[in-house]
């Protein structure tokens, strides 16, 4: 998101986290903003019986957690790292002198923040309203179209992933997505979904 020459010029460091290393935890202080070089970050909920919500899933180049920077308010949700990572971090009074050097920067966050609020609450809507197989297509439409909305997409993430980003059980995701292949909305190719 930020170009890396501006991140280290402001101070940055390149931190490396191995698989499951835990970033940030939920109710944390907030000090800092973070931008994945190399690897995948998780941002999650536990409930009291220990199921996992996804708030989101950040790759190579994609930044998270600035809401907290910004509101000055703790972390809403805990980081992990899902594989090896390398992660940019730069603490937050760095990253606001960033802010005020850079304008286009600025907007281009502002914008991030946007689509991630949209994001949150087209989720909110399907959570609350729709049955199981509209969450599980609302969730593939939005990456499909993240990733340029090319004419056959293949969903990279499992069954589980799937059912932690929705709020539903594996065994309702796995019930939903033969039910869309059924109808035609989606096809199965060597047990990866396609759209």
């Amino acid at each position: 998101m930020i170009d890396e020459k501006i991140l280290f010029e402001h101070q940055a460091e390149l931190v490396d986290y191995a698989s499951g290393d835990m970033i940030f935890s939920e109710n944390q202080r907030a000090l800092f903003y973070y931008q994945v070089k190399k690897g995948e970050v998780k941002m999650f909920n536990l409930n009291e019986d220990g199921k996992e919500f996804v708030q989101g899933m950040f790759e190579d180049g994609e930044s998270f957690g600035e809401p907290p920077l910004f509101g000055d308010f703790k972390y809403p949700a805990s980081a992990v790292a899902i594989n090896d990572s390398q992660i940019i971090k730069l603490n937050k009074t760095a990253f606001f002198s960033l802010l005020k050097e850079h304008f286009d920067i600025h907007l281009q966050m502002t914008a991030t923040l946007s689509r991630r609020l949209s994001y949150k609450a087209m989720m909110m809507k399907e959570i609350s309203v729709y049955p199981p197989e509209h969450r599980v297509l609302t969730v593939i439409d939005f990456l499909k179209q993240k990733d340029g909305n090319p004419p056959e997409y293949e969903v990279e993430l499992t069954r589980q992933q799937i059912a932690d980003l929705t709020g539903l059980r594996v065994e309702t995701v796995i019930r939903a997505v033969k039910q869309l292949e059924e109808a035609g909305k989606i096809k199965i190719i060597n047990r990866k979904i396609h759209r």
